[in-house]
């Protein structure tokens, strides 16, 4: 057996939590004849969740219970009977082999195009000796027309259950009902084609206890442990993001601690830096949706995290970020949803910057192997004062106001890339963002504010910066740190943003430096 980053998982070859801790409430929802939707981020465990849900339904002989696929049906975007025939042909491959024989369906009937799924499914129920529950799985897929004709199937049959239509149905994929209305160009309403659903259901991500369960599934079968430090190191880089759960166990056991070794802490931390640099498809798939306009906004506000009214969390945009796992709200407010998606998300969004970074050749080492940081924010300001205005003008809008920001960080990964780490903390109404540098046994705090194109003073904002550095290095127990402010106000000369000061608060060293 092993840890599983690759598709749904399957019972005696990955390590897997029993569907029934996961989605507790789908049986009462079965019980019921409710339709329902689940909505989680990719790669959650929807599939591997419904998969074992349906055998296990089936097994126990009341149901026939299956979970099948609309993703076929992806290309035909405005012709939903060009989307039905390779839809039903799927279906027809996926109940052969999930299903006994006598719960297959007869021969799907002869039925006019945009009319051929709610004719299979009558067809099938009426043939079934026992209810039909079925998960529709990836109704993302399905866009405009086809995505309204199928969902208008599944609501016009809903009265016939469920002696002639499934007792009761799934959908499933990455958002609500809501938004896939939205995104079709409908409203919700009174005639929505789904407002037959009971309730939405969301998969929670894995707790602590359960990182440390299915991790222990491994010990048990192998006699590998994990150390405590290593479990909650796991839990706090992924907060239970099963895939990266997955990700960051089978980079310990197969290529860190491949000898057998117990996997500790300081593996554990290498994993996630692993996983963060090469990026597998999980984490391409969510950056990708860095540029779209309903995200974007939203991420940079996150980003900045200056003005905790830039984002309006009662908006569908929003709710649509957070459906696709990239953002969560936190105690200080919306932030990116794990430790690892901080850090990509960043680095991302500042790659571009690092690559027009030249290999820095300034001294920004000291004598003794440390990191000469006050040479290297020299080093910055002056690289910045002849970029910014073209780094400005080459960012798209939704990102230009945080184009500092990402500056700043991707100069900062530049210099420190194979020699130390930087981690970050932004999330909007934060006030500021942290960095926090490792080099060698050295840790340094750089903390980064702007004054705002409009509505703020850099004294007010200075004021803030110097209070919120001297907690922050209060708690983290240092004795120095840095304070970048960025004046971003209309007719400001370089001479007014580029200054640097030199002060002493509350026992605590603080470098002021304008940008």
């Amino acid at each position: 057996m092993h840890f599983n980053t690759a598709g749904p998982c399957r019972l005696g070859d990955h390590y897997m939590l029993p569907a029934s801790a996961r989605i507790p409430q789908v049986r009462e929802l079965v019980e019921g004849k409710h339709n329902f939707v689940v909505h989680s981020p990719r790669q959650s465990g929807k599939t591997t969740s419904f998969l074992e849900l349906g055998r296990e339904l089936t097994a126990e002989g009341r149901y026939c219970a299956a979970l099948l696929s609309l993703e076929v049906g992806a290309w035909a975007t405005d012709d939903p009977g060009k989307a039905e025939l390779p839809i039903l042909d799927d279906w027809r491959r996926a109940i052969q082999a999930r299903l006994p024989p006598e719960l297959h369906p007869p021969p799907w009937p002869e039925a006019p195009p945009g009319s051929r799924i709610a004719a299979a499914l009558s067809a099938w129920a009426q043939a079934c000796p026992r209810p039909l529950v079925l998960f529709l799985d990836e109704v993302d897929a399905l866009r405009d027309a086809t995505l309204v004709s199928v969902l208008r199937q599944l609501r016009s049959a809903f009265p016939n259950r469920p002696e002639s239509f499934p007792s009761s149905i799934a959908l499933i994929g990455l958002r609500d009902v809501r938004d896939y209305l939205v995104a079709a160009g409908s409203h919700l309403g009174s005639a929505s084609p789904f407002n037959i659903k009971t309730e939405a259901i969301t998969l929670a991500e894995f707790t602590a206890a359960e990182v440390a369960s299915l991790l222990g599934q491994h010990t048990q079968a192998t006699g590998q442990a994990f150390t405590p430090p290593a479990l909650a190191r796991a839990f706090d880089l992924s907060q239970g993001q099963p895939w990266l759960v997955n990700a960051l166990a089978r980079q310990c056991v197969e290529v860190l601690c491949s000898d057998g070794q117990a996997v500790d802490d300081a593996s554990m931390v290498q994993a996630g830096e692993s996983l963060i640099r090469r990026r597998d498809t999980h984490l391409d798939s969510l950056v990708a949706r860095l540029r779209e306009p309903r995200v974007a906004p939203i991420v940079a506000a996150a980003l900045l995290g200056d003005d905790p009214r830039a984002i309006d969390t009662s908006t569908d945009d929003f709710r649509y970020t957070l459906d696709l796992g990239l953002l969560r709200i936190g105690p200080q407010g919306v932030t990116a949803r794990n430790p690892i998606y901080r850090e990509i998300l960043v680095r991302v969004l500042s790659q571009p910057l690092q690559d027009a970074i030249p290999e820095p050749t300034f001294p920004w080492r000291r004598p003794d192997g440390g990191l000469d940081l006050p040479a290297l924010l020299r080093a910055f300001r002056d690289w910045w004062r002849e970029n910014a205005e073209i780094l400005y003008e080459h960012e798209s809008p939704p990102y230009r106001e945080a184009a500092a920001h990402l500056a700043l960080m991707g100069f900062l990964q530049r210099v420190v890339n194979g020699g130390g780490r930087v981690m970050r903390e932004y999330a909007a109404a934060r006030g500021r963002v942290d960095l926090l540098i490792e080099w060698g046994e050295e840790r340094h705090v750089v903390e980064i504010k702007r004054v705002p194109p409009r509505h703020r003073t850099l004294e007010r904002v200075r004021e803030q910066g110097v209070e919120q550095l001297t907690g922050y290095l209060e708690t983290m127990g240092l004795p120095e740190g840095h304070l970048v402010i960025f004046d971003q106000r209309d007719g400001r000369s370089w001479e007014d943003r580029l200054w640097q000061e030199r002060l002493e608060h509350r026992g605590r060293r603080l470098w002021l430096w304008g940008g």
